[in-house]
């Protein structure tokens, strides 16, 4: 029978996605998810993970992030808690308009809220927070 929570701490190095992929795919397998979430998933948690390593955390290994997993009322809640100083997501450029269409990066947030049922941000005095919602049904 499947567990209903699921936790991973990883140091704030981008080497250590492959192991938030494959705690992902551990999860996403033991709850029975379909192949299709299981991609969606994927891309949205390790997304999430790299803004939290990257640019909350500044790839600063002495400083963590949590990936906490949660079954609730038939919904998937991930939270990826980073330790950096927080952001305003209005301020994020949308990808999708043709001056930025070009640019390397800044897809992130925008990939999240396409591939995942909800997207929140919790600032807090130690980090941020970000919880994202699949629902299972």
């Amino acid at each position: 029978m499947p567990e209903n929570h699921y936790h991973l701490e990883i140091e704030s190095d981008p080497n250590n996605i492959i192991t938030v992929e494959e705690f992902v795919n551990y999860f996403a397998k033991d709850i029975g998810l379909n192949n299709e979430k299981v991609s969606s998933l994927l891309l949205a948690v390790t997304e999430a993970t790299t803004n939290a390593i990257i640019h909350a955390n500044k790839s600063d290994k002495s400083k963590l992030v949590k990936v906490d997993v949660t079954i609730q009322d038939s919904k998937l809640v991930i939270k990826i808690i980073d330790e950096g100083k927080g952001f305003n997501p209005t301020n994020i450029p949308d990808p999708t308009q043709p001056e930025n269409l070009l640019k390397d990066s800044g897809r992130g947030v925008y990939l999240m809220r396409v591939y995942m049922d909800e997207l929140r941000y919790n600032v807090t005095d130690t980090g941020t927070e970000t919880i994202l919602t699949l629902y299972l049904k």
